[in-house]
């Protein structure tokens, strides 16, 4: 039997971080990473469970390899990730061709559940809290000069709509010099760009060391040579304190883009889905960030249709959205997760309603994201080239230090690297410019 195995990710950039470890973890077990599906032998899922669309689409992925498996017995499918934690043997009875089920605390031990396999064995494997082995885990990462750095996991939070703190467990931070050392040895490998990972980055540090350290980490990465960009993903809102803004305000290395999720612009939907601040506080703390961070982008989430959400809740969502002016936002219709409160909860809004509002928040953003982008035609902007357009491949698409897409023409020698690009043309979710 070959060793190679191919890893199909779903969901957040957290995720994307998990799939870097696995394949670490597997080559350095002897493992090879097959380019195709169909030439691997072993078939891992990392999997989201924060929206039903990621979850109907593992279902079917995962079932358009049984008739495979009926043939080839020697085949392995995995799933892990958050799914797979919140769900755990429960899985296997929907999928009974699966071989392995692992949780988002058991990448260490995935080789040993591998070989526990071998022979049509079922294995189920979930740790309910992380091990002292995640934060040696070996990463092979996707891009040489753009890195993400985990410094947290699991939430505290439990808004009442919100899944990941029974995937992803209790908030648990990595101790303060571990982020350091890690971040040091990425600069010193050539990294130029950093995105600090936790599902609440703003709160590091609470358990560990009974306050906030979240300022205090983007000041001593900041100082570090070699490194050029700091981004960080995702705050809350509600631990989002002026020492954060200062810290935003005067690391250099640390980019104007500060994605802030509003959820809704209701103070009674707020306090339904347990946000913890109002829509006065959010836009105290949207004000002060425009005015302590010049030119700074921010973007967001929106949920439309929470239960119980009326005309009323929607259109203050709508002026947070007009007021705030976002860059771009990231717009979803609710849908109920299994094992929330917000499951439970009644007066559910009306299909026909949702789709209505989403249209009609969909055309503020657009608006928003259009107007932003006009203001920086025939501006220069610096650019950190991440590849070939999708449509074509003589332009060369990279992000600004506000997280804004720019196309360009240009050279596949550019990729990984700044490039100096003049905007000419603004669109909603682009921008397309000529090199300087």
């Amino acid at each position: 039997m070959t060793k190679k195995f191919f890893v199909v990710t779903y969901g957040c950039q957290m995720n994307k971080h998990d799939s870097e470890k696995i394949v670490g973890v597997l080559l350095a077990h002897g493992y090879e990473c097959a380019k195709e599906m169909e030439k691997a032998n072993i078939v891992i899922f990392n999997t989201c469970c924060v929206r039903k669309s990621a979850e109907d689409k593992l279902y079917g992925n995962v079932n358009s390899l049984k008739t495979i498996k009926d043939k080839n017995k020697d085949l392995i499918i995995a799933v892990g990730g958050c799914l797979a934690q919140k769900e755990g043997s429960d899985l296997q009875m929907k999928m009974p061709h699966v071989d392995i089920i692992f949780g988002t605390h058991n990448i260490a031990n995935l080789p040993n559940l591998i070989e526990s396999a071998k022979g049509g064995r079922r294995v189920t494997e979930i740790l309910k809290v992380p091990s002292s082995k995640i934060k040696d885990l070996p990463v092979r990462r996707e891009n040489p000069v753009r890195a993400w750095v985990t410094i947290s996991t699991g939430c505290n939070n439990f808004c009442s709509y919100c899944i990941v703190p029974y995937a992803r467990g209790r908030e648990t931070s990595r101790p303060f010099e571990d982020i350091v050392l890690e971040v040091e040895k990425l600069a010193d490998e050539g990294t130029l760009e950093i995105t600090l990972l936790g599902q609440n980055v703003n709160s590091y540090g609470m358990d560990l060391y009974g306050k906030l350290h979240f300022a205090k980490l983007l000041r001593r990465l900041n100082e570090i040579d070699g490194l050029e960009r700091i981004r960080f993903m995702s705050p809350h809102p509600r631990d989002f304190g002026r020492d954060v803004v200062l810290a935003s305000a005067e690391c250099d290395k640390v980019c104007e883009h500060i994605h802030l999720p509003l959820q809704a612009g209701s103070d009674r939907v707020l306090k339904k889905m347990k946000r913890g601040y109002t829509k006065k506080d959010y836009l105290a703390l949207v004000e002060n960030i425009y005015k302590m961070v010049p030119g700074c982008s921010i973007t967001t989430d929106v949920i439309v249709g929470f239960p119980g959400e009326t005309e009323e809740d929607f259109s203050n969502t709508l002026d947070v959205v007009r007021r705030a002016k976002y860059d771009n936002a990231f717009m979803f219709v609710y849908s109920p997760r299994e094992g929330t409160e917000a499951a439970k909860m009644k007066n559910r809004v009306p299909k026909e309603i949702k789709m209505d509002r989403f249209a009609r928040l969909l055309e503020v953003q657009n608006r928003n994201s259009l107007q932003g982008n006009l203001c920086l035609v025939d501006n220069e902007v610096e650019v950190l080239v991440e590849g070939e357009s999708k449509k074509n491949k003589d332009v060369m698409m990279g992000r600004t230090r506000t997280n804004k897409v720019v196309n360009f023409p240009g050279s596949t020698s550019l990729i990984n690297t700044f490039a100096r690009v003049k905007i000419k043309e603004a669109r909603s979710w682009s921008l397309k410019g000529e090199l300087k």
